[in-house]
Formats: structure tokens, sequence, C-alpha cells
């Protein structure tokens, strides 16, 4: 894990992680602070949870999962798309 690479979310990541409920820095924090495991396609994703206690879709959750799926490229991560779970 290299954490000390710029990370760029490419324009579908940007996207659906609004679309879902991420914030680009709860991503790159994902990236940044959860181990790494391999995805497919030979990519790679983290999650991380994430205190919510709001209301999403006209329902309560107290916790947002935010799960990053990226690659890790020479000079940097590129995140080609984010996922987000609701408990």
């Amino acid at each position: 894990m290299e954490a000390d690479k710029p990370v760029r979310l490419s324009g579908h990541a940007l996207q659906q992680a609004g679309f879902r409920g991420a914030t680009q820095a709860e991503v790159v924090e994902t990236i940044r602070t959860q181990p790494w495991t391999a995805a497919q396609r030979g990519r790679l994703e983290c999650r991380k949870a994430f205190v919510f206690n709001a209301d999403w879709n006209g329902k309560m959750y107290s916790t947002k999962q935010v799960r990053s799926v990226f690659v890790d490229e020479a000079d940097e991560i590129v995140v080609v798309t984010v996922y987000v779970y609701y408990f």
C-alpha cells in the first residue's frame, strides 16, 4: 500500500460517490486508512464504516460503509467506482 500517492477519482467514481452519498474525502480516507484487498479485473478495493446517524432515502441509518474500487498506478491511485452501504 502506497498511501502517500495522490488519489484521483475518475468521472464515473465522482458521479457514483455523489449519487450514493459518499464524499470525496471519505473515499480518500478509506483508501489511506484501510487494508487493501484484491477485487475483480486486477483492481483493488477497501471498505470503511463511518458514523452516519442520519436519513438516507427516507430511512434512518446509524452507519455508512464506503467501498472504494481502484487501481494502484505508478504515479497515482485512480478510483474506478464507489459503493455505499447503509446499516
